[in-house]
């Protein structure tokens, strides 16, 4: 069986959808939407610029929702009158809780799932570290630590290259780019109980924050701690990779994430380094997640493999992120 995709928006982060899908065999892309028909055009797609008119004509299984969150929930409302039953849509997902929970509850009445398209959990080295710790390789895990250095924000242009919209967002680092976090740290350890967040503003062309501390607390204590700093870099041919290096501590062993994309171990006690995963060799992004993610979705579809980041599941992540700005504005720590 081929699975019917239909992707709605063609901007930036578009590009990556589409090269994926075009790579799956068991799906094919049967339209592209967007406002500006001429993007759509260049997809090599079915080319419309309505989603009624796409989802009317090509029928898809699944529709892709490549927009920002401003337009997330109207879209999510046609695909429901059309008796679209599976929709993956990119993160962030929709304006704020409220909307979130809305469209989640909507959807989950009209039978349609929602898979949001948070795609750092599937990036192989986080698939490579979750397995480690799963199998006991460095023991009982005490604390996790991502240096998120992109290296992009400094100077009046930052952003202006890539995502120019980065410079007039209120909230950055976390919003943007922390979240991303959030689910892969829940991923490792299970979803935060409470956090703790100091964020500040270095860069001051931009609106919003973009460097900080969070520290997240996990069942049994565990801690996982995000040090975001837009403005600083890391040892790596490609700052996109990773966009950091991590360690991951247990009371048997270490895990190291470079910023090559290897992962390697330490023993504890050990002075020598194991590599477990060598250095990601992808030339596009975050060593192909969004075609891991994609490939998630087949499966669960057509091998009825159990799913990840459905929308109720991830208004966790949603809840995380507003105690950790709330964390931040009253300097206390905050419950989930």
């Amino acid at each position: 069986m081929t699975v019917r995709v239909a992707c709605l928006g063609a901007g930036y982060f578009a590009q990556f959808h589409y090269d994926s899908w075009a790579r799956i065999e068991r799906a094919t892309v049967v339209g592209s939407c967007d406002k500006d028909i001429a993007k759509a055009e260049a997809t090599g797609a079915l080319a419309f610029d309505t989603l009624d008119r796409m989802l009317s004509e090509t029928a898809p299984d699944i529709l892709d929702i490549i927009l920002p969150p401003v337009a997330q929930a109207d879209a999510i409302r046609t695909a429901i009158r059309h008796g679209i039953k599976t929709i993956i849509c990119q993160k962030p997902f929709c304006i704020d809780l409220a909307e979130a929970s809305d469209i989640t509850d909507l959807a989950e009445t009209a039978g349609c799932r929602i898979i949001i398209h948070e795609n750092f959990r599937f990036q192989p080295w986080y698939r490579t570290i979750h397995a480690a710790i799963r199998d006991g390789l460095i023991g009982d895990v005490m604390q996790i630590t991502f240096r998120l250095r992109p290296g992009d924000g400094q100077g009046p242009d930052a952003y202006l290259d890539r995502q120019p919209y980065f410079q007039k967002m209120p909230r950055l680092l976390i919003h943007e780019t922390g979240v991303h976090f959030i689910d892969t740290f829940r991923f490792l350890l299970g979803n935060p109980v409470s956090v703790y967040a100091d964020l500040r503003k270095l860069n001051p062309v931009i609106a919003g924050e973009d460097a900080g501390y969070v520290v997240m607390e996990h069942a049994g204590g565990v801690r996982s701690i995000l040090d975001g700093n837009r403005l600083a870099d890391h040892n790596a041919d490609n700052m996109r990779r990773t966009m950091g290096e991590g360690l991951f501590e247990g009371t048997k062993g270490t895990l190291y994430l470079h910023g090559d994309g290897s992962v390697s171990h330490r023993a504890f006690a050990d002075q020598g380094l194991k590599t477990l995963l060598p250095p990601d060799t992808w030339d596009g992004f975050g060593g192909d997640c969004v075609n891991n993610l994609q490939n998630h979705v087949i499966c669960g579809l057509l091998d009825g493999s159990p799913f990840e980041n459905e929308a109720r599941d991830y208004l966790t992540v949603i809840r995380a992120e507003n105690a950790i700005y709330t964390s931040a504005k009253t300097g206390r720590k905050c419950e989930i």
